[in-house]
């Protein structure tokens, strides 16, 4: 296994350093004069397009610029801001535990509801509860989440006054009222992948439990919780772990505008400003971060693979 692990994490290297020269060339993106765009267009002042283009280094060669700047990610800076005055670095570590929240509760909501509602559906396939499953999935993969947002705020918050709708309270400061402010915008994170994954489970179920080795070990007499705990449950959830890796990633880029209807200050609108505004720093450090997030879920997802099949560790 520790040899699997090692080959995975040798594959991330090439696919990390691509990452790092697609997220820099984003300022070859802005059409004409980057320099010159940032500083205000045609009417910029000049000193403040030679202010901003020796700013980037932009006056340097290409290759020159990269390598600068991707030395100086390796060390974790990613430069600053050209409007906040503040280091893109701390503004994300200011943020970022907010967002990492949402999507680890919506993430944690997708598995606890998901995973038992696929194994009860597909281990009693065309019964009451199968169907209730079914039907009860379908109609949450069809609600966006930024609507289902909406409704929440509306029955939850406006209506009933159960639960907060807006503002923040850090968990360092009451774990409960972070817990609190953080219940709707999990439900309408989580809700569809739990849907997701729940069809994804009882697809890869049926067609497990109808395998001749089921029928070999029932026929052995082994209990059923056995049968499908040990034998069928694991070979099925191989494909749900795809599914588990796409909606970590989903998630975590829906927080954009979850994070605008609950009012919540994540990265969401930290990114959106900086586009609003053209902050080249910010933009590219933002990407860069979800992008290696993305690559380290996968890298999860291969190892959960290795844990599942070991046939895949020396494939």
């Amino acid at each position: 296994m520790g040899a699997f692990i090692a080959r995975r994490l040798a594959a991330m290297v090439p696919l990390l350093l691509l990452i790092t020269f697609a997220v820099f060339a984003l300022v070859l993106l802005i059409p004409g004069d980057p320099a010159r765009t940032l500083a205000g267009g045609t009417h910029a002042d000049p000193a403040e397009i030679v202010r901003i283009r020796h700013q980037l280094h932009l006056d340097q060669p290409l290759v020159a610029q990269y390598w600068r700047w991707l030395t100086h990610v390796v060390r974790g800076d990613l430069g600053r801001s050209l409007f906040q005055h503040q280091g893109v670095a701390a503004g994300i570590g200011q943020r970022l535990p907010l967002t990492l929240s949402l999507a680890l509760g919506g993430f944690l909501l997708t598995i606890i509801v998901g995973l038992p509602l696929g194994i009860l559906a597909g281990t009693r396939p065309g019964t009451a509860p199968d169907r209730a499953a079914t039907v009860g999935s379908s109609v949450a993969i069809a609600m966006p989440d930024f609507w289902l947002a909406i409704v929440l705020v509306v029955v939850f918050a406006v209506k009933t006054h159960l639960l907060p709708a807006i503002d923040y309270v850090g968990l360092a400061k009451s774990p409960f009222q972070w817990f609190r402010h953080l219940i709707l915008p999990w439900v309408a994170l989580g809700l569809g992948g739990s849907a997701t994954l729940a069809r994804q489970v009882r697809g890869s179920l049926i067609d497990t439990m109808d395998q001749d080795y089921i029928r070999t070990a029932r026929a052995m007499g082994l209990p059923e919780r056995e049968v499908i705990g040990k034998l069928a449950l694991k070979n099925a959830l191989t494909p749900a772990m795809t599914i588990l890796g796409i909606q970590f990633a989903y998630l975590l880029g829906g927080t954009v505008i979850i994070e605008q209807i609950f009012s919540l200050p994540g990265l969401g609108g930290f990114i959106l400003a900086a586009i609003d505004n053209r902050d080249l720093p910010i933009i590219q450090g933002v990407v860069l971060l979800t992008a290696v997030v993305f690559v380290v879920v996968n890298m999860f997802v291969d190892i959960g693979y290795g844990v599942l099949n070991p046939k895949v560790r020396v494939s």
